[in-house]
C-alpha cells in the first residue's frame, strides 16, 4: 500500500488526504489497478501538489515583494508632501513589526497628509484664481482667462509661499477697489454734466462699456486701463464742452443785457431768460442746474439776441434821437445854447446813409451826455447864485413897488 510523501507533516489537511488516498485505495482494489499504475498514478499526484505548493511559494513572494513596494512608495511619498507643504519639524519612521504591521502604522500618517496636500493646493487654487481673475479685469480679458482653474505647482505648498501669493492677492485686491472708486467717480462725474448739457448719459457710458450701466452675469464693472483711459478722455471732454458753453452762454447773456437796456425791454421780458443772466458772473464749477448748458437753451438764446438786433436797429433811430433830447434837456438845465434842429439833422444824415455804425454812434452818444451832465454840475453852485440873486432882486423891485 502506497504511503503519502514524506515532505507532507501530518495535519487536518493531510489527514483528509490519507482517507482519500484509502478510498482511492480501495476503488484500485475493487478495479484491479496494477500497482505500477498506482505508483504513476501517486507519483503524478504528488507533482501536482509539489506544483500548488511552488504557485503558492511564488504568489506569497509577489505578495511581500508588493507589501515592501507599497511600503516604499508611502515613505516616499510622505517625504514629497512634506518637502512640498515645508514641514521641516516632521519626523517618521515606519516602525516595527511585520511588513502589514508597517503599513498599517504608515497609512493613516499618509492620509493626514494627503488630506492636508489637498486642503493647501485647495487655498492655493482659491488665491491663484482670484488673482488670475483681478488680473484679467484690469488687463481687460476677463471672460477669455477665466474659463480654467490655474495650475498649482504642488513641489511648492509651504505656507511662506501661500503667504507670498496672499499678499499679493490683498495688493491686487487694493488696486481693484481703487479701480473701482475711479470708475465711480468718472460715472458720477459724467453723469453731472449729463445733467447740466441735456445729452444721453446712458448712451456716453455705455458706449465707454457696457458693464459700467448693467453688469450681466455676475460681472463686475470693467476697471482694466482701457477702461479707465476712456472714462478719463470722456470727462476731460466734457468739462471742456462744459466751458466752452457756459462762455458762449455768458457771451450771449452780456449781450441781451446790452440789448434790454438799449431797448428799455420790460423786467417781465427779461424773466424768461433769467436763468441765462444770472450765469454771466458763475465759475464753471458753480453751475450745476438741471439743463442750463443744454444747446436747446444757447438755441434759444442765440435766437432771442436775433430777435433783439433785428429790433434794435428798427429802434436805432428812436434811440439816437431820444439821446438828443436827453442832451439838450441837460443843455436847457444849465442855460447852453445849443442848435438842436442842426444837430438832429446831422443825426438823421447819419443814420439813413448807413455809413456809421449805430451802436457806436449811441454810445458816443452817451458819451456827450455824461459830460454835459459833468459840466452841469461843475455849473451848479453858479446857476444857483445866480437864482439868489434873482430871487432877491425880485423881493427887492416889489418892496419898491409896494413903498410907492
Amino acid at each position: 500500500m502506497t504511503t503519502l510523501p514524506p515532505s507532507l507533516s501530518p495535519s487536518r489537511s493531510q489527514t483528509t488526504c490519507a482517507s482519500l488516498l484509502q478510498e482511492l485505495q480501495i476503488i484500485w482494489d475493487e478495479i484491479g489497478e496494477s500497482d505500477g499504475e498506482r505508483d504513476k498514478m501517486l507519483l503524478e499526484l504528488e507533482q501536482e501538489c509539489l506544483n500548488i505548493y511552488r504557485r503558492k511559494v511564488e504568489m506569497t513572494r509577489k505578495c511581500k515583494a508588493d507589501l515592501q513596494n507599497s511600503l516604499a512608495q508611502f515613505e516616499s511619498e510622505i517625504a514629497i508632501i512634506v518637502s512640498s507643504l515645508g514641514e521641516h519639524s516632521f519626523s517618521f519612521s515606519r516602525g516595527k513589526g511585520t511588513l502589514k504591521q508597517q503599513i498599517s502604522y504608515i497609512r493613516p500618517v499618509l492620509e493626514e497628509l494627503r488630506s492636508k496636500k489637498k486642503q493647501r493646493v485647495k487655498e492655493f487654487t482659491e488665491t491663484q484664481s482670484q488673482i488670475v481673475k483681478i488680473c484679467a479685469e484690469i488687463a481687460g480679458n476677463g471672460q477669455s482667462m477665466m474659463s480654467s482653474d490655474p495650475q498649482v505647482d504642488e513641489r511648492d505648498l509651504t505656507v511662506k509661499k501661500l503667504g507670498e501669493l496672499k499678499s499679493h492677492l490683498q495688493e491686487l485686491q487694493n488696486e481693484k477697489i481703487i479701480r473701482l472708486q475711479k470708475v465711480d467717480s468718472h460715472i458720477s462725474m459724467i453723469h453731472e454734466l449729463s445733467v447740466v448739457m441735456s445729452f444721453d448719459f446712458l448712451k456716453t457710458v455705455c458706449g465707454i462699456h457696457s458693464s459700467l450701466i448693467d453688469p450681466a452675469n455676475g460681472q463686475s464693472k470693467s476697471i482694466s486701463n482701457d477702461t479707465l483711459a476712456k472714462l478719463t478722455g470722456v470727462v476731460n471732454s466734457l468739462q471742456q464742452e462744459k466751458q466752452k458753453r457756459l462762455q458762449k452762454l455768458q457771451c450771449l447773456g452780456s449781450t441781451l443785457i446790452e440789448l434790454w437796456d438799449l431797448l428799455d425791454t420790460p423786467p417781465d421780458e427779461r424773466k424768461r431768460f433769467e436763468h441765462v443772466s444770472s450765469l454771466i458772473s458763475s465759475s464753471v464749477d458753480e453751475v450745476l442746474r438741471q439743463g442750463s448748458l443744454g444747446l436747446d437753451i444757447i438755441e434759444q438764446v442765440e435766437l432771442q439776441v436775433q430777435s433783439l438786433n433785428v429790433l434794435k436797429a428798427s429802434k436805432m433811430k428812436e434811440l439816437v434821437l431820444k439821446r438828443q433830447n436827453e442832451l439838450e434837456d441837460i443843455y436847457r438845465g444849465v442855460h447852453i445854447d445849443v442848435n438842436s434842429d442842426a444837430a438832429r439833422q446831422i443825426l438823421i444824415n447819419l443814420i439813413e446813409s448807413d455809413n456809421v455804425d449805430l451802436s457806436n454812434l449811441l454810445s458816443s452818444m452817451d458819451d456827450q451826455i455824461a459830460k454835459a451832465k459833468q459840466e452841469a454840475l461843475s455849473r451848479k453852485d453858479i446857476l444857483d447864485k445866480v437864482d439868489k440873486w434873482k430871487h432877491a432882486s425880485e423881493e427887492e423891485k416889489w418892496l419898491d413897488d409896494y413903498e410907492k
